[in-house]
């Protein structure tokens, strides 16, 4: 699981590549030297240059779109079907925001992994998912496309739908992000 904010996520007495490592040896058997390995390659999978260095680093160490990298790359190393993101994004500003996602995107696609994206930012969702289960006090109250999302029939879909600050009156179409073929970055 991806949680919201690496700041307080992720271990600060610990260095960024003793808690890959960690989280690798907890589900696999193997030895310091191929864990070390298969962190620093999930480092570079999450395209942090000098993965190296940042293996030795602290979390405090790191900017927030790091330390997201990072998390994410301490979730994925052992191989899990389902990767569940909470908010993955939320602390971070637009452009490293557009970059985790592009990250999240190939990694789940090149490993044929399930991901549930849980978000309130409704224009991030429709972006970037493909089906939206939307959920009020602890139940699903309405399901459909993510391309459908501009079309919700909820009241508490529509009060999201509305709280996205917009030109215009008109709240049909779903504004979207625009979305790269590649996500090159």
């Amino acid at each position: 699981m991806i949680l919201q904010d690496p700041k307080y996520s992720l271990n600060p007495v610990m260095t960024i590549g003793r808690q890959i490592v960690e989280t690798l040896r907890t589900h696999e058997k193997v030895g310091q030297a191929e864990a070390r390995k298969r962190a620093l390659a999930m480092l570079e999978a999450v395209q942090i240059r000098d993965a190296a260095r940042v293996y030795d680093l602290y979390p405090h160490e790191v900017s927030g779109g790091m330390g997201q990298r990072a998390m994410i790359a301490m979730m994925l190393v052992a191989g899990p079907e389902l990767l569940i993101a909470d908010e993955p994004t939320s602390a971070l500003d637009v452009t490293v925001q557009l970059e985790v996602l592009g990250i999240l995107d190939r990694l789940v696609r090149e490993r044929g992994m399930g991901l549930i994206f849980i978000s309130h930012d409704l224009r991030l969702v429709s972006s970037f998912c493909d089906r939206v289960i939307v959920m009020y006090a602890g139940r699903i109250v309405e399901e459909l496309a993510a391309s459908e999302l501009g079309r919700a029939q909820h009241p508490y879909t529509q009060g999201l739908l509305d709280c996205m600050p917009r030109i215009g009156a008109d709240r049909h179409p779903l504004p979207v992000l625009e979305r790269k073929p590649e996500w090159a970055l």
